[in-house]
Formats: C-alpha cells, sequence, structure tokens
C-alpha cells in the first residue's frame, strides 16, 4: 500500500503536486494529523482525493457511498465537491479513527452532509438495499478490507443509478499483484476482483495508476 503515486521518483512527484495540487487548509491539516498514526499508510494519496473530487463533480452527484472512512481525508474531499443538498453514506466500524473524520467534519462545515454509519459494511449495504435504495447513489469509493471487496462492489453496483461510478482503491496494491510470488490471501483477493471487474459487462472500466491504483467502473445503462 503507498499514499502517493508509484512509479514516480520523488523529485517528479513533487512535481506533480506542485503544479496540480489545490488542496484546502482543512485538508492538508487532516493529511498531517493523520501522517502521525501507525496505520497513516492507510489514507489515500492527496492527488487522490482531488481526482474523485473532479469525478463527483463531472457527475454532478448529490448522493455517494463510501465504503472505508478511516479519518476521513477521502469523505472530506468528496462532502466539499458536493452541492449544499449532497450527501454521503460513509461506512466504518472504528470509532477511535472516525471520532478524527467528525472533527475535521465539522471544521470543514460538512458534517450535516455525512451520514456515518459505524457497523460492518456489508450489513449497512445490505440495509440499503432493504430499504429500497437499489439505484439511488450516484457514486461509491471502496476502500476497506480487501477480503469483502467483491462484497463491496456487488452491492455498489446495486446501490448506484445506471451512468453511475464506483471507484475501488489499492488495485495495483504497491506493485504486489504483478509479482507471481506474492501469494497472500490479500494480494490474491485483489487480483481475483481486478479479473473479474475486466470481464464485467455490467460495466466500463478503466484502471487508473494513481496512487495505489485506482479502479474506476461506470455502470452501464
Amino acid at each position: 500500500m503507498t499514499k502517493k503515486t508509484l512509479g514516480l521518483n520523488n523529485q517528479l512527484y513533487d512535481y506533480l503536486l506542485s503544479v496540480s495540487l489545490r488542496e484546502p487548509d482543512i485538508l492538508q491539516q487532516l493529511r498531517q494529523e493523520t501522517a502521525h498514526l501507525p496505520n497513516a499508510i492507510m489514507q489515500i494519496a492527496p492527488e487522490q482525493g482531488q481526482f474523485m473530487a473532479l469525478l463527483v463533480q463531472l457527475l454532478s452527484a448529490t448522493k455517494t457511498l463510501e465504503v472505508g472512512v478511516f479519518t476521513g481525508y477521502s469523505s472530506l474531499c468528496v462532502a466539499l465537491a458536493l452541492p449544499l443538498n449532497g450527501k454521503i453514506v460513509a461506512c466504518d466500524v472504528s470509532e477511535e479513527y472516525t471520532a478524527m473524520a467528525r472533527r475535521y467534519w465539522e471544521a470543514a462545515g460538512v458534517a450535516d452532509k455525512i451520514d456515518l454509519r459505524l457497523a460492518p459494511a456489508l450489513e449497512t449495504l445490505d440495509e440499503l438495499l432493504a430499504a429500497g435504495l437499489a439505484g439511488t447513489f450516484d457514486f461509491a469509493f471502496i476502500d476497506a478490507d480487501k477480503r469483502n471487496y467483491e462484497g463491496y462492489y456487488e452491492r455498489s453496483l446495486q446501490l448506484i443509478r445506471p451512468g453511475g461510478l464506483i471507484a475501488i482503491d489499492n488495485v495495483l496494491w504497491s506493485g504486489r499483484v504483478a509479482e507471481p510470488q506474492a501469494q497472500d490471501n490479500q494480494t490474491q483477493v485483489i487480483r481475483a476482483l481486478n479479473e473479474k471487474l475486466h470481464h464485467d459487462k455490467r460495466i466500463t472500466l478503466s484502471m487508473v495508476p494513481i496512487a495505489d491504483g485506482l479502479t474506476l467502473a461506470l455502470k452501464r445503462q
């Protein structure tokens, strides 16, 4: 797992950020505070957050889904890009990490846009489907435990509308997916999902080599 785009040396990566990143102070503060945590590597790269905000705006999204919140950087990026009536259903199981997220959502003035559900994400997604919300979301971001990635994807695909977009994080897995000797469970799960999406006719697909790899799956009409 990596916090910056794979394949760029430090000089080129710093240049990329210097000419493209427009990171609000509140996001920078959250990223800097998160950097001191033991699991800081779980945070998405700033260029990825900005890219996702752009996607949300391109979709004219008002209703989004997030599976895996951590300290709230990705949800804050999306919330800031949503219109005033925009909403995020955010799924996580950590009270500790999401407490930091809540603090920054409040400071940024977007807490009212984010509906945090502290429960196993599969349960939350099933509850949304049972509530009749299939086909009502514009965008979904999946960045949680890898063993359930396929389950998150299948449920998200039901929940988003035709023409909606699913973004799946860590699909290049620091390059391990391309290393034949890497046979640990998480790597195999990501490989299997990548192969599945490659052949999934329900979506239009692009795997983007930004940060640790981001798959974009556009639900076909």
